[in-house]
């Protein structure tokens, strides 16, 4: 009877088990299976489970509060990775809005998979990793009205089905790899609002279709980089609730019609720049457009006036023409636009005055009128509204005074005034502005002196005052100024000493106050010009010795003390700055010129001191003391000659006891087994013979690399490798030895663009790898070091070109994939001809399985400054970390800087670019020792470089799209620039700056 009572309790709590497992409903199971098909590293998802009745409460899930049936599935941004399971979600019934955007899902769209997502009404799946075709299924959804599959990788063409949705209202393929061209068919869809077709780079060159005329419930038309050519159809007219038109990276040809946009009567903003429209803009057409807030044209080749009409509207804010063909005046109805916030006309051909009322019955926030041929006096009004931040009036002809109403102007953040003609006192306000951080100033005929006021520029980094006629002593209260970064006052009349105060300016850059009347001493507190890179304070009456501070700048590379009074010996410690240029002539030096300049490329950086005493011609007093001082020499002869001897019998006895431990690995060489990758010319053997530490070209903890040259005449590279190498970080990668990965992926690769692996060995107390020989080295060593000369231009970008090559064919043509790991600028090597190669695949990754977008690593590999930011919540390693590596690599390139540099303070090299560029424009990133010639491609470079360090690891565009890009900056016909309009992903790499004048 026990045992009969015990059996019925146990089925009774099986029973409730079961039913408590059972529990959950229909719609939770479903859930509970697609999570199945998904990975979820970070357990985003770690409470849907069994135990609830409903997923009501789930994270993600919202639900019908009466039936409990899952009506929306929001699983934005939750790192998930794997298939969409479409399949399976398409079976909650009552499923009508599905977000998975900003994930790393990966595969393609069953071509079915949504056809019985009846009730689905929104639909997005952006900034994920879907490949393949649009599935045509997706048009039969009844109730769909918003489809986002934008920020992937879709390939083909848009589906013909698409012509055939019944109640779409937003369309956003943004950013894919589609081809063909824009179908007409989308000009059935009449009930769309909004269409984003934008970046789209691999379109098939074509026109505007004609039938997107017919949408007339659109408001939002964004085309962007989509390859069109052609006039605009007139029958965009007929679009009149259009708010938003953005034609801009195109190659559009003819006028603007007036057709179209005096029918865009409700139109918000219309951008159309970037594009080749030509002829003047149609005056008629404005008078229409009565509602126009905002008008981009720029970057085409307007010609004409600006019509009276568009300045004179109401409701006008910005306005942009800059980049054009633009002649006559500013026209003076502009001053009735009592919205606009926004005004840049620079880089026209614009003259007469500027309207005197020009800001008076607005809030202006912006202005830049740059590169045109505006003259007489600045208005007065522009402040008028308390809210200008920028005026640029660089490279015009203004004359007469500074408005003291601009020194009034406590918003001001930048003043750009130079090469004008401007003449009398500076406001004395303007030197103090609280959130002034560029004052430019720079050829004009300004007078005065410097206000001591000027200590209240609490935010002043760069102060350009050169080439006017200022006067008096620099202020005390220079101190102040701690953010001050460039101070450039030469060819002025300053007078007095250089106050003690500046030694404390840490954040100090470059300090040029040359060609003054400068007095008394180099103050004696620059220690802390930690950061200085350029002192020039040459054509003054400066006096005292060299300061000993100067001895210790960590970065100083020119140094002008030319034609002064100083006097002193000239300290020997000047040998431990890394100098570029060196000049001390023309003072009172005298003394032993330090051993490190007593050659014939300095001569010139001494001339001019009669007390300096040094072999080079023309600097000592006379031949009888040379002689004198040569007989000193005699004896330190003799004790080389001794010490010599010593360091030979050292060496004999050192090659012998290194001559038997080479015997001994030669012989452990010869009973390994040699494994080859292609056809040699030479015996294995002999690159052992020939591993001696006199051709060591370079070591680390890892091993060593030796130059190797063979008998045939063939040079190659050995790698002697001890251990597990370490890689860039300094871990050890414990998944799998780095000899063995290095083996296993440069064996099998056959590329022009990856360095080749002639053969190996492993040995069981050293490995080596033998590869093709880089005569040139590799990329960091030429490009932070003195031979940076040897890299012009052109020779950058075919780097450039050449290294994207390689990565493009590890990412897209290995089969599986290969994702590199630790590209820097040091495993990349070049050629005798400077061809570019991607080596050290030490820490490589061969990706493997369906998830190939993203897999675990246990733990980080890469080289600090080059390793992607994603690394600092997840360890999942895919080709994204590679692009944000090559783009580290790419900025390399343009501004000739390393990746990591005390200059920088807290940031590293992609971060500094993004607050220089903020801060002071595109032209300060640029390496000055860089032809002028080419800045317009460096541009176009340095914006595909930030694409791929973007934070957001799905925005980085493909290695493939990187080489298409990259190709494509010479061609005439690629208006790409750094405007900020390469994607709304993307907008941290805008900047005011780069639509307008760079600093």
């Amino acid at each position: 009877m026990f045992h009969h009572s015990q059996r019925l309790l146990f089925f009774l709590l099986l029973f409730l088990s079961l039913k408590h497992t059972f529990s959950l409903n229909q719609d939770g199971l479903f859930l509970l299976q697609a999570k199945l098909q998904l990975s979820d590293p970070t357990n985003a998802l770690s409470d849907w489970n069994h135990r609830d009745a409903t997923p009501c409460n789930w994270t993600a899930v919202t639900c019908l509060a009466a039936t409990g049936a899952v009506t929306s599935l929001n699983l934005y941004n939750l790192n998930l990775s794997g298939p969409v399971p479409a399949a399976t979600l398409c079976r909650l019934p009552s499923l009508a809005n599905l977000s998975m955007a900003n994930n790393y899902l990966d595969n393609t769209l069953p071509a079915a998979a949504f056809s019985t997502c009846a009730a689905l009404r929104y639909l997005d799946l952006s900034q994920n990793l879907i490949s393949g075709p649009i599935p045509a299924a997706l048009a039969f959804l009844p109730a769909l009205e918003t489809l986002d599959l934008s920020s992937n990788n879709f390939s083909g063409e848009i589906p013909t089905s698409f012509g055939q949705f019944r109640q779409l209202r937003s369309l956003s393929l943004v950013s894919n790899l589609l081809n063909g061209t824009i179908p007409s068919f989308l000009g059935n869809v009449s009930t769309l609002k909004t269409l984003h077709l934008a970046y789209n780079d691999l379109f098939n060159a074509g026109p505007i279709p004609p039938s997107l005329g017919n949408l007339t419930n659109l408001e939002v038309l964004w085309l962007a980089g989509c390859k069109l050519v052609g006039p605009i159809p007139l029958s965009l007219g007929n679009l009149t609730k259009l708010t938003h038109l953005d034609l801009s990276m195109n190659n559009l040809v003819g006028n603007i019609p007036e057709q179209v946009l005096s029918g865009l009567r409700s139109i918000v903003q219309i951008e159309l720049y970037e594009n080749a429209l030509s002829g003047a803009l149609p005056r008629a057409v404005f008078s229409n457009l009565t509602n126009l807030e905002r008008f981009d044209a720029s970057t085409n080749e307007l010609t004409g006036t600006i019509p009276d009409e568009l300045c004179g509207m109401k409701k006008l804010g910005s306005l942009n023409l800059f980049t054009n063909k633009l002649e006559g005046t500013l026209p003076e109805s502009i001053v009735n636009s009592e919205n606009l916030y926004e005004l840049k006309l620079f880089n026209n051909s614009l003259a007469g005055s500027l309207p005197s009322g020009l800001g008076g019955n607005s809030k202006l926030q912006i202005f830049d009128v740059s590169y045109n041929r505006f003259s007489g006096e600045v208005p007065a009004g522009l402040c008028s509204g308390g809210a200008l931040e920028e005026l640029i009036l660089i490279y015009n002809s203004f004359s007469g005074r500074i408005p003291d109403s601009i020194g009034e102007c406590k918003s001001l953040r930048r003043v750009r005034l130079r090469n004008n003609n401007l003449s009398g006192v500076v406001p004395e306000g303007l030197w103090g502005l609280p959130h002034l951080y560029l004052l430019e100033l720079v050829e004009n005929s300004l007078s005065g002196s410097i206000s001591n006021g000027i200590s209240g520029a609490r935010n002043l980094s760069i102060l350009l005052i050169s080439g006017n006629n200022f006067s008096g002593s620099i202020p005390e209260g220079f101190g102040e100024l701690v953010n001050l970064e460039e101070f450039m006052a030469n060819n002025n009349s300053l007078t007095g000493r250089i106050p003690t105060s500046v030694g404390g300016l840490s954040q100090l850059d470059r300090l040029v106050l040359r060609d003054n009347q400068l007095f008394g001493e180099i103050p004696a507190g620059v220690g802390g010009w930690k950061k200085l890179n350029e002192l020039d304070l040459a054509n003054n009456r400066l006096d005292g010795s060299i300061p000993k501070e100067l001895w210790d700048l960590p970065v100083l590379n020119y140094l002008d003390l030319s034609s002064n009074r100083l006097s002193g010996v000239i300290p020997i410690e000047l040998q431990n700055l890394k100098l570029n240029l060196l000049n001390l002539s023309n003072n009172q030096f005298s003394g032993e010129i330090p051993p490190l300049y007593a050659n014939e490329n300095y001569r010139k950086s001494f001339l001019g001191n009669p007390g300096l005493c040094s072999s080079l011609s023309g600097l000592c007093p006379s031949l009888e003391e040379n002689e004198g001082k040569s007989r000193k020499y005699v004896w330190i002869f003799r004790f080389i000659f001794v010490l010599a001897g010593i360091v030979l019998i050292v060496g004999v006895c050192w090659f012998y006891f290194k001559f038997r431990d080479f015997k001994k690995m030669k012989k452990g060489f010869h009973i390994s087994k040699w494994r080859s990758f292609h056809k040699l010319g030479f015996s294995e053997f002999e690159v052992v013979k020939l591993l001696s530490e006199d051709n060591v070209i370079g070591s680390g903890a890892s091993g060593k690399v030796y130059k190797v040259a063979l008998s045939n005449g063939e040079v190659v590279a050995v790698k002697k490798l001890f251990g597990t190498p370490n890689m860039g970080n300094g871990s050890v990668d414990s998944e799998k030895d780095g000899f063995e990965v290095e083996v296993e992926t440069l064996g099998k690769i056959r590329h022009k663009n990856i360095v080749r692996l002639w053969c190996c060995c492993n040995n069981k107390d050293s490995k080596l790898l033998v590869y093709e020989y880089m005569p040139n080295g590799s990329l960091a060593d030429l490009l932070h070091s003195s031979k940076k000369g040897l890299l012009d231009w052109p020779t950058r970008y075919k780097i450039a070109i050449d290294a994207a090559e390689g990565l493009s064919y590890l990412h897209h043509d290995c089969v599986p994939p290969i994702v590199h790991r630790d590209v820097k600028s040091s495993n990349i090597l070049l050629d005798d001809e400077f061809g570019a190669k991607v080596a050290d695949f030490g820490v490589a990754k061969i990706v493997k399985g369906a998830n190939q977008g993203a897999e675990s690593m246990s733990v980080i590999a890469g080289s600090y400054g080059y390793i992607a930011p994603e690394y600092a919540y997840t360890l999942r390693v895919n080709e994204k970390s590679d692009i944000y590596s090559f783009g580290v690599v790419i900025l390399e390139l343009v501004t000739g800087k390393p990746p990591l540099h005390q200059e920088y303070g807290e940031k590293d090299l992609v971060k500094w670019v993004y607050s220089t560029l903020d801060e002071k424009g595109v032209e300060e990133l640029i390496d000055p020792s860089l032809d002028t010639e080419y800045r317009e491609e460096m541009r176009k470079v340095l914006s595909v470089g930030l694409l791929c360090t973007n934070s957001l690891p799905i925005t980085r565009p493909s290695m493939r799209r990187v080489v298409k890009m990259l190709k494509e900056v010479t061609a005439p016909a690629l208006p790409k620039s750094l405007s900020g309009k390469l994607s709304p992903y993307f907008q941290e790499a805008s900047d005011n700056d780069l639509q307008g004048s760079l600093v």
